[in-house]
């Protein structure tokens, strides 16, 4: 039987997820990975399941097991509440939404949200499962200018002026893929855009609570509450296998989510959140965070370490405070794809950088590195064999900014243009 014929003509704007596929390579036997947006498993909290399992079993029983609310698992969602009162977030269990993954959250406002032919503004490069999610939707998409500290204000506003925008998407802290973060000056500053031109945000959350570094720094959410769809996820700090993300929105929009929801999957996982619940509740995660972060950190200052020593000196990366990515740029005429080519025949693995833009053909000198899942010694053996194959296909001398190489990186930049 011939299917092509069946298939709804959004099918077209749907693709495989790069990073998905890399990920099928760079699972070979002896390929280190800095590919993957992976926590390392050593941050699961393996020693406390079996004890968690049992307070589920023993607090809900059957409850458990049998289908549950739309919006969630009431236990879960009070549990939340009081951490997201600690990002400053200040909201009841019964106005957060439960959802099997925050990827589930970014296809349902793409769902509710964008028509075909709406503009959508967003960072470049950007997340890559944000634009898988919303493109299937057929919107267009507004590139707001960047620098290594992220969104320019006045950038957004250009893009808002000029543009009817539905949503904005931003990553504001240790952003996938660059790394970089929003000062609190600009998200005040986007917080007054957000309600001067009645705008709404769609606040990804995911990495804020892996910071090695520096200060926290508030939400957007926080500043502009009836204007941002804020999204979290418990993946990077319990267990990405539980699927557990949440999210806080203004209520017309949390209603039509729930409305989506319950046509895709009736509910998450109810065990899943019971265990979830039980994790928070019994603090647990204030307990097992230290952990995580002092064994990401070490791999953080060693990535820079290595990048440092072994890069040609015509590259630049960005030095995050946080999260789970370092983004690096060579200079301008190289080409990541081909050196990902050689770097796999070497078992190594990244993400060639172009396949987070909306355009594809931007962003081809630059490359995101993981360093949570690698260990110190894998993170320096592949970027040393990065950097000699970086040096065997080197392209012309480039001249140095005035900031010099080490420790700063400008962003890509990206015009106010609509494409």
């Amino acid at each position: 039987m011939r299917f092509a014929h069946l298939l709804a003509s959004r099918t077209r704007h749907m693709s495989r997820s790069a990073i998905r596929e890399i990920l099928k390579v760079a699972s070979q036997p002896g390929i280190v990975s800095l590919a993957g947006g992976i926590p390392a498993p050593a941050s699961f909290p393996l020693d406390l399941i079996e004890d968690l399992c049992q307070r589920v079993m023993r607090q809900y029983g059957d409850q458990a097991f049998q289908y549950g609310l739309t919006e969630g698992f009431m236990p879960l969602r009070q549990a939340l509440a009081p951490h997201l009162a600690g990002r400053g977030i200040h909201t009841s269990g019964e106005t957060i939404l439960i959802t099997s993954g925050s990827q589930g959250v970014l296809d349902a406002i793409g769902k509710i949200l964008i028509s075909p032919g709406e503009t959508v503004a967003l960072e470049s490069p950007t997340y890559l499962g944000a634009l898988q999610a919303f493109t299937p939707y057929q919107p267009r998409y507004a590139a707001i200018d960047c620098d290594d500290q992220g969104v320019k204000p006045e950038a957004l506003e250009r893009v808002l002026t000029e543009n009817h925008v539905k949503f904005v998407y931003l990553v504001p802290t240790f952003q996938n893929p660059s790394g970089r973060t929003l000062p609190l000056e600009r998200r005040q500053a986007i917080a007054r855009l957000l309600r001067r031109h009645e705008a709404l945000l769609i606040e990804d959350d995911p990495y804020s609570d892996l910071r090695y570094e520096g200060q926290a720094l508030p939400p957007i959410k926080s500043l502009a509450p009836e204007h941002v769809v804020y999204i979290g996820t418990l993946s990077k700090v319990f267990a990405p296998g539980l699927r557990i993300g949440y999210c806080v929105a203004p209520e017309p929009i949390r209603n039509w989510l729930v409305l989506v929801k319950q046509g895709v999957d009736l509910h998450t996982s109810t065990f899943n959140q019971a265990l979830a619940a039980a994790y928070l509740e019994g603090g647990h995660l204030e307990r097992h965070l230290p952990r995580i972060l002092s064994l990401y950190k070490p791999r953080k200052e060693t990535m820079l370490a290595a990048l440092e020593r072994y890069l040609p000196s015509d590259f630049h990366w960005s030095r995050p405070e946080g999260g789970m990515f370092v983004w690096v740029e060579g200079p301008p005429g190289s080409d990541m794809a081909e050196i990902y080519r050689k770097a796999v025949n070497r078992k190594v693995a990244f993400v060639p950088g172009h396949f987070f833009f909306a355009q594809s053909e931007k962003g081809l000198q630059t490359m995101r590195l993981n360093f949570t899942m690698p260990d110190a010694l894998e993170i320096d053996w592949a970027i040393r064999t990065l950097g000699e194959i970086m040096a065997e296909n080197a392209v012309r001398p480039q001249v140095l900014s005035s900031g010099g190489r080490k420790g700063r990186q400008d962003a890509p930049r990206a015009g106010v243009e609509v494409f």
